[in-house]
């Protein structure tokens, strides 16, 4: 499972970096070649619960075959596109297909026993870190060999991935959920009726919160990093891609190896907040930062900080689901990310204004503040999850 979500997202990672130089071969606007991008994420918004539910219904496996071919596809098309519309279709098409994250979560948490769901939920996470730093390496080194190469190897991966992986993908969720019976006759029982997706309880939504407000805190970083580094550290194309390679770097080495014995020692819940109150830390350093003695403690605290928070919270929601339905949750949880990694660049670009100042980065210190402060609350009591058999007449 992890192979598998590691080479989806390298393709991803080949494909994000080029698009949009890659859309100046149509002669598209720096706005329309910020839309395509956000056109993949709002995609990805829809469509994350959906496979998440269908994946409760008939499995994971073929829930994850079916986004990979449509990842392969959507790559394709994006490689041999002549226009800008069909280029926004296969970004759509490939932003569905990339929702299928929320599945593989869902496989993780059939998986894994209750004490190693953070480190195994850390080496899914990890695979993200992998893709990021391998892809775009990837990319570049097709791109010499033309601009449409890099997303045709894309789509090449996408193949290898969903035929290796109909042979070694397991099914974690072999048994289907009944459809939900909308009438029962007088006198008969409905045996473990359940509603149709899960009951977002407080506790979750207090977690789906918190994820949230953290999400729209780092991606107004990644979104706005390149300019303000470019102004007050004297960033250029191939230092700022260094930085974000070394981050992406600090990210794989927290999630893929720290998050484990700091779980196992403290719990998910400290874990989360020492992760949170990290991301404060950096970001507010980073707001001041116009040299290098400020700017690498801020990065590292906020790498770590959020290596720290992603794999936690995941976990956390994942221990709070019911197993019936728990891809649609992570679902949810997905297109709550999505939405924030649009919200989130945009809110940044706003803030960032032509001055190129660390406003971004004191209202996402703020946000994560405010997420740290739910986190330190006790999170309420919630209803009861069960389905007991109800008789009806």
């Amino acid at each position: 499972m992890w192979c598998t979500v590691a080479l989806d997202l390298v393709g991803f990672g080949i494909v994000l970096p080029i698009l949009p130089l890659y859309a100046k071969r149509f002669h598209a606007s720096s706005l329309t070649s910020t839309l395509l991008i956000a056109a993949f994420s709002a995609a990805s918004m829809v469509a994350s619960p959906l496979w998440g539910r269908l994946s409760d219904r008939v499995g994971r496996k073929p829930v994850l075959l079916i986004s990979l071919v449509g990842t392969a596809v959507g790559s394709l098309l994006t490689g041999l596109a002549g226009s800008i519309a069909l280029l926004f279709v296969a970004r759509v098409l490939d932003g569905v297909s990339g929702a299928s994250i929320a599945v593989a979560q869902a496989s993780v948490g059939d998986l894994a026993a209750p004490e190693d769901r953070p480190r195994l939920f850390g080496l899914l996470g990890a695979a993200f870190g992998v893709g990021f730093v391998a892809g775009p390496a990837l990319g570049s080194l097709a791109s010499l060999g033309g601009a449409r190469l890099p997303f045709l190897v894309a789509a090449g991966l996408a193949v290898i991935n969903a035929v290796v992986g109909l042979r070694t993908i397991p099914e974690t969720r072999p048994e289907p959920v009944p459809p939900a019976t909308p009438v029962v006759a007088a006198g008969q029982t409905a045996q473990g009726r359940r509603p149709r997706w899960p009951v977002l309880d407080a506790q979750v939504v207090t977690l789906i919160v918190v994820a949230f407000a953290a999400l729209v805190a780092f991606s107004g970083f990644e979104s706005t990093f390149a300019l303000f580094g470019h102004r007050h550290l004297g960033l250029g194309i191939g230092s700022a891609a260094a930085v974000f390679t070394a981050a992406g770097a600090v990210i794989v080495v927290v999630e893929g190896g720290l998050i484990h014995p700091l779980t196992a020692r403290f719990g998910e819940r400290a874990t989360l907040r020492a992760g949170l109150a990290g991301n404060v830390v950096g970001l507010a350093l980073l707001a001041f930062a116009h040299s290098w003695a400020l700017a690498v403690p801020a990065l590292l605290a906020l790498t770590v900080g959020q290596g720290l928070v992603q794999p936690s919270m995941s976990s956390a929601l994942a221990a709070r689901a019911d197993p019936a339905r728990r891809g649609a949750l992570l679902g949810v949880q997905q297109s709550a990310s999505a939405l924030a990694r649009v919200v989130g660049p945009a809110l940044g670009g706003v803030l960032l204004g032509s001055a190129v100042s660390g406003r971004p980065y004191l209202v996402g210190a703020a946000l994560s503040a405010l997420a740290l402060a739910v986190a330190l609350r006790p999170l309420p009591v919630a209803e009861p999850t069960g389905f007991p058999d109800v008789t009806v007449g």
